[in-house]
């Protein structure tokens, strides 16, 4: 039974939301990076490194770093995720390279009630390339082209999206907004239907207030997130207060979810190395989910 109900999730989302849609591929909804998860997902205005490809290309074109980000992620009913990001410069432009594979391995198969006949794998898979760029010296934009591929059994099918972003930082001195908008495009059919993809709109702020006297920073934020083939709109805060440039604390809420709303963690920044864990609980005895990213800085 947790097999099944981990490719109802994986494939149509109703798990974690209150109504589904007719999209799926809802692999393309899962936090990239634990400091993004455990920010309620505030990525498309949060994500100042190259976790934003996944979240708001635009944010790139602030990322002047080589950087390589790897994080794995426990999810609910033994869903597994490892997501890959590799940050780059050429000629002055920034780019981002992004890999996810998400799976269910030994789902057992059945034609009458007893012992399982054989067992198969549900893997789900996109690569991405990004990037992003300044118009003016606030304002910036991004493109990622995405890859992918769903398999289960004996079917599979590929396809293509599109995320667009745009981000624009100190709107007034320490404030910055983000907007994307991702996963438009389409796929193949897998046997006689092409699934949809999770379309989606994206809005954020964020707000850094520096607290000299403890020697650290706060960063506020608030968003929205609507899939466009679904009714609710994901209405989303958070708060990340970074000690001495070296440990970080993290908090979020997400609002329009059944099964989900708060999301914890916390990050450490030693050298050139990133650490980051995220831990987010579910209702109705789904279970957590665990988070844990790694990145190295050049």
């Amino acid at each position: 039974m947790k097999k099944v109900l981990a490719i109802i999730i994986l494939s149509c989302g109703i798990i974690t939301a209150q109504n589904a849609g007719s999209n799926g591929l809802s692999f393309l909804k899962f936090s990239f990076g634990a400091k993004n998860a455990a920010l309620a997902d505030l990525g498309v205005v949060l994500a100042d490194d190259v976790t934003a490809l996944g979240y708001n290309p635009a944010l790139l074109a602030g990322v002047d770093k080589l950087q390589l980000h790897l994080t794995h992620n426990q999810s609910i009913q033994d869903v597994k995720s490892e997501m890959f990001g590799f940050g780059f410069s050429i000629k002055g432009i920034n780019f981002a390279v992004g890999i996810n594979t998400s799976s269910v391995s030994d789902i057992e198969i059945r034609n009458v009630p007893g012992e399982a006949v054989s067992k198969f794998d549900a893997n789900y898979f996109y690569g991405s390339l990004s990037s992003g760029f300044y118009l003016t010296d606030n304002f910036s934009a991004g493109l990622t082209l995405k890859y992918l591929y769903e398999g289960m059994l004996t079917d599979e099918a590929t396809g293509y999206g599109l995320d667009f972003g745009f981000a624009y930082k100190n709107a007034i001195p320490n404030l910055n907004l983000g907007l994307s908008l991702r996963n438009i495009g389409k796929m193949n059919e897998l046997r006689n239907q092409s699934t949809e993809l999770p379309k989606d709109l994206r809005f954020g702020s964020s707000y850094l207030l520096p607290v000299e006297q403890i020697k650290s920073n706060v960063v506020f934020a608030a968003g929205l997130n609507k899939y466009l083939e679904e009714d609710d709109i994901h209405y989303s805060v958070a708060a990340d207060i970074k000690y001495d440039n070296l440990l970080s604390v993290r908090v979020g809420y997400i609002t329009g979810y059944d099964a989900k709303g708060i999301t914890t963690g916390f990050g450490v920044d030693w050298n050139n190395f990133n650490i980051d864990y995220a831990y987010t609980p579910y209702n109705y005895d789904l279970g957590d989910s665990h988070s844990i990213s790694l990145m190295y800085n050049f």
